[in-house]
């Protein structure tokens, strides 16, 4: 699970700037190791061992074992840092990761397909899911009244579409 991406050196001891993504940015620090992986691809995992993790709101300051100059982390720079699934923190029932909704078809209370969730944007209050498909672009808020249901098994969002979700004349 993604946590973070490293922005950049910090200082000239080898720590690196991290943007943190994560709803849980304190946990970072109870982490002993984290996988870095490459950007664009996913690929080319490997493991680093963290000496100490300083959060500062949403990002952080991460000092990796065996990295003593900024020459050293250079290399790291927009680095995908994940961690394993069964150490992200646990959530309450109705509450999911954002690698779990991002992916999962939507379609509408009466049935009618919306397309497929393709990022999630925290605006504080509540996230929005961004669908694309034969409506183009929609911002569904991830409240209650409008997600009715997510079934991960079956890898689909069942939505109540409230008035002014939809541009009028579409599709």
């Amino acid at each position: 699970m993604i946590v973070g991406r490293v922005l950049r050196p910090h200082g000239v001891r080898g720590e690196v700037k991290v943007e943190v993504i994560t709803g849980f940015p304190d946990r970072l620090a109870l982490h002993e190791v984290f996988y870095l992986a490459h950007p664009r691809t996913g690929h080319d995992v490997r493991a680093y061992a963290v000496e100490r993790v300083r959060v500062q709101g949403d990002t952080a300051l991460v000092k990796f074992e065996g990295f003593s100059s900024r020459d050293d982390v250079e290399t790291l720079r927009g680095m995908l840092i994940q961690v394993p699934i069964e150490k992200a923190a646990p959530l309450e029932e109705g509450q999911y990761f954002q690698y779990q909704i991002v992916g999962l078809s939507v379609v509408t209370d009466s049935g009618e397909t919306l397309g497929q969730v393709t990022d999630v944007l925290e605006t504080g209050a509540n996230d929005v899911y961004v669908v694309i498909g034969p409506y183009g672009e929609v911002l569904l808020p991830a409240i209650e009244q409008v997600v009715r249901e997510i079934d991960l098994p079956a890898q689909r969002m069942v939505v109540h579409l409230l008035p002014g979700l939809l541009n009028e004349g579409e599709p």
